[in-house]
């Protein structure tokens, strides 16, 4: 027994000898090969910018990092997405970008994010420490080192890359589709898509998010809605050098905007610094009036893009070489089709997407920018391709084009195009840095980075729409692109020079107006709006109604292919029954207006300005035109030529809702179609505006004599007969829902409050002693009266009624609302 225990311990000292003996042999040929050289031999190399290397085996990626402490750009984007503009994660959309730098701690390498938000420009090291160390930096990961050599750390990357950097999840969840988290097991790395260059490095993942779906756009874009496939691609990207130029912001002059706040500035000067963004771009002789750009900008069109709308996005998109011509560049701006071998989300390509989605949605600009300078370092478009099918759409509902025995008009598909090429523009705009530009459309469609609306006109009574879109860069737009990019010779003074750019467009009447001034239902500027027309609001929403009417009254089956099931009249109805709709808008805001610029002290600009009692008038019976059965009580012809829906074709969100089930519900329309006009008119904001204007000026029109002439045109009109009545009715009772909303909602001043109670008031007293002859309004009485009692009897836990609401409208898929109900 002994001998056996002495001979099992002599042959375990044996093998733990031998062990020993062979870890050392390896550890001398890791050292002769290098620790890093020796890990990664059998696994894939992927020499560039950052070298990493992948391992088939686990499908690992490791990341060789040789710049420590050297700052570098992070960008992540969504390759491949999920096809809903309604949960809004597409194919090649962009995440933030966000500078990073890796610093060794111990046995980790860290990836820290510096806070640019607060800065200290100073030589003096100590004044910048302060300011680094006052303000939070974000540490986004922390790597485990695998293995050193000189001056390269080796470290798995594989979580990092393997996660929800884009936040699907969050988004997915805000949207009420389910909350979901990734699975691992059915994650892997993308090798077609992963890739690397000198100054950028590309590594792409198939992600599966699985959970329980809760929303009915996720059920609606993706085959098996507990699991959802996506690819997110990250970037890795050298920042450019020192020499770009940065310019300072000026407000009038239509860029986007960048700042920080720089703790070093004197005491005399602001703190908040401010600078546009924009691409690099110098002349090869800055003294020539026309020069060619040592560097030209190049945007490249994704290759999915078909015919003719290829050729559409590439002429509209070089229009900007109009505005770069004007500014001095000769053939600087260039737009290619990309590359075969070219990946989309390479930074280092200006790419034009071509992006699907099951509704419209949509269209974006969007840029990679240096957080510390404001140069977009990529340009980014995202282009919804249903959207040319909706103006293919209105071109339907606008021309009747399908007569029997005659070829359809070309003239539906030049519309079509004619706005891509526009649309494309517009995209390509706010990648080279401009906002939007939302007075244009009044001074002559002076930019493309308005929202046209189609110009539609009247030829000896027929509908002409060969002016729909424009077909060059606008005039605006020429002096944006000469602010911002031009590239002023030695000796000039650029303050100056560019200040002097500005008035002289002023001069020309040329002014810049962006989103906060045109998007809010209560904003107050009547000349920046979205998707209008015209000098004046109440003009063209004149002229627009004049072309519906003509619209409406040639409306039947030659709108639809022969063939086609009657019921889906209604789907080319729906544009042409809403046409006016945002003109209403904008002339809504000419009601409690207030004209003003963005102007600086000095400059000359008109400052502020109430609109004229004379043109708010105007507005207002423009507006009432609106809100009669005759605009909006479709003919007998149309009713009775759609049907239910057949077989095959249910309901959807772009068709009316209705209230008489499978039926075509016409009185529901005028309801819906009533209810723009006085929830624009009524809005909590506007009827402040109007009694304070009032107060200072008693020439201007207050909250209750607008009331008064709202009353006037619904509850005190006479009585009319038949279907014309039920209309009116309908009317009556948008306006009386979107009163006791104004006197109910939160954002109603006191004083509108009382004016509003009080017109509520005197119209229960009127139709108390209304004689009403026909049945159908002794019953509206009834109802109305009702509504009224309990809400003078319970005003407390009155629950205002929503109208039902349009199918989408803009082009963009937009659902209207407004934004205080």
């Amino acid at each position: 027994m002994l001998r056996i225990s002495l001979l099992l311990l002599l042959l375990l000292s044996t093998n733990l000898l031998f062990a020993q003996k062979k870890n050392q042999a390896q550890a001398q040929t890791n050292n002769a090969e290098g620790a890093i050289t020796s890990k990664i031999k059998s696994y894939k190399s992927y020499k560039g910018y950052i070298e990493y290397f992948y391992d088939e085996k686990t499908d690992k990626i490791f990341l060789q990092i040789d710049k420590l402490d050297t700052e570098l750009l992070y960008v992540v984007s969504l390759s491949a997405g999920i096809g809903s503009n309604d949960i809004g994660l597409d194919r090649l959309q962009l995440g933030g970008e966000r500078i990073i730098k890796f610093a060794k701690r111990g046995p980790k390498v860290l990836m820290v994010e510096p806070n640019y938000r607060y800065r200290a420009i100073s030589n003096n090291a100590d004044e910048r420490q302060a300011v680094e160390e006052a303000f939070a930096q974000s540490v986004l990961w922390g790597f485990k080192i695998e293995a050193e050599e000189g001056n390269k750390i080796l470290v798995d990357a594989t979580d990092f890359f393997i996660q929800d950097a884009h936040d699907v999840s969050g988004t997915l969840k805000s949207t009420g589709q389910g909350n979901y988290s990734v699975d691992k097991s059915r994650s892997a790395f993308y090798l077609p898509r992963t890739k690397n260059f000198p100054k950028n490095s590309e590594i792409e993942v198939t992600l599966t998010f699985t959970g329980q779906p809760a929303g009915g756009f996720i059920r609606s874009v993706t085959p098996t809605a507990s699991s959802i496939t996506v690819r997110q691609h990250h970037s890795f990207v050298e920042l450019p050098d020192n020499n770009y130029k940065r310019r300072v912001f000026d407000p009038r002059a239509g860029y986007f905007s960048m700042g920080y706040y720089d703790y070093a500035t004197p005491i005399d000067q602001p703190i908040e610094k401010r600078f546009i963004t924009r691409h690099r771009l110098e002349k090869k002789d800055p003294n020539a009036s026309l020069s060619e750009a040592v560097e030209p900008i190049i945007y490249y069109l994704d290759r999915g893009a078909p015919e003719p709308i290829r050729s559409a996005l590439l002429d509209g998109a070089r229009w900007w070489n109009q505005a770069f011509e004007a500014a001095g560049y000769k053939n600087a701006f260039q737009v290619e089709l990309l590359p075969e071998d070219a990946d989309p989300m390479d930074v280092r390509y200006n790419v034009i997407n071509w992006v699907h989605r099951s509704t419209r949605g949509w269209s974006y600009g969007a840029s990679v920018t240096d957080p510390r300078t404001g140069e977009i370092i990529k340009g980014h478009v995202s282009l919804g391709s249903l959207r040319v099918r909706q103006d293919y759409l209105i071109a339907e509902g606008l021309l009747a084009p399908y007569e029997e025995g005659k070829p359809v008009s070309k003239e539906m598909q030049e519309l079509a195009v004619a706005r891509l090429r526009q649309l494309s523009a517009h995209e390509v705009g706010h990648t080279i840095g401009l906002a939007h530009s939302y007075a244009s459309s009044t001074e002559d469609l002076a930019s493309v980075m308005d929202y046209p609306h189609p110009y539609v006109f009247l030829n000896n009574g027929k509908i002409d729409v060969s002016k729909a879109y424009d077909d060059k860069i606008g005039n605006w737009d020429k002096v944006a692109i000469t602010w911002g990019y031009q590239d002023f010779p030695e000796g000039v003074n650029e303050e100056k020079a560019l200040n002097d750019i500005i008035q002289q467009s002023l001069k020309n009447g040329l002014s810049f107006l962006s989103d906060q001034d045109a998007r809010p239902t209560g904003s107050a500027h009547p000349y920046a709006h979205l998707w209008d027309n015209g000098k004046n609001p109440a003009d063209e929403l004149t002229r627009v109604l004049e072309v519906r009417a003509v619209a409406l009254k040639n409306f039947g089956e030659n709108n639809i292919k022969p063939g086609a099931p009657m019921a889906t009249l209604e789907e080319v109805l729906v544009p042409i029954y809403f046409f006016h709709r945002y003109q209403i808008e904008a002339t809504a805001k000419m009601i409690g207006g207030i004209n003003y610029r963005y102007a600086l002290r000095g400059d000359g600009q008109l400052i502020t300005e109430m609109v004229s009692k004379e043109q708010q008038l105007k507005a207002l019976n423009a507006l009432l035109s609106t809100v009669t059965p005759a605009t909006l009580l479709l003919s007998e012809n149309i009713i009775k030529q759609i049907p239910p829906r057949p077989l095959g074709y249910g309901r959807h969100r772009e068709l009316l809702k209705s209230r008489t089930d499978l039926a075509f519900d016409p009185l529901t329309a005028v309801e819906t179609a009533s209810d723009m006009t006085f929830a624009m008119l009524l809005h909590p904001a506007r009827a402040a505006r109007l009694i304070e204007h009032n107060g200072r000026n008693q020439n201007q029109p207050g909250l209750e004599f607008i009331l008064d002439k709202l009353i006037e045109h619904t509850i005190n009109a006479p009585e009319k007969m038949g279907i014309e009545g039920l209309a009116q009715q309908q009317i009556n009772t948008s306006f009386i829902n979107n009163l006791l909303k104004l006197a109910t909602a939160n954002e109603s001043s006191a004083q509108v409050r009382g004016s509003a109670l009080r017109k509520v008031q005197s119209i229960e007293s009127s139709l108390n002693t209304k004689k009403y002859t026909q049945e159908s309004w002794l019953s509206y009485r009834a109802a109305v009266l009702a509504k009224l009692t309990d809400f003078r009897v319970n005003p407390e836990n009155y629950k205002p009624q929503q109208a039902p609401q349009p199918p989408p409208g803009q082009p963009i898929g937009q659902d209207f609302a407004c934004d205080w109900h």
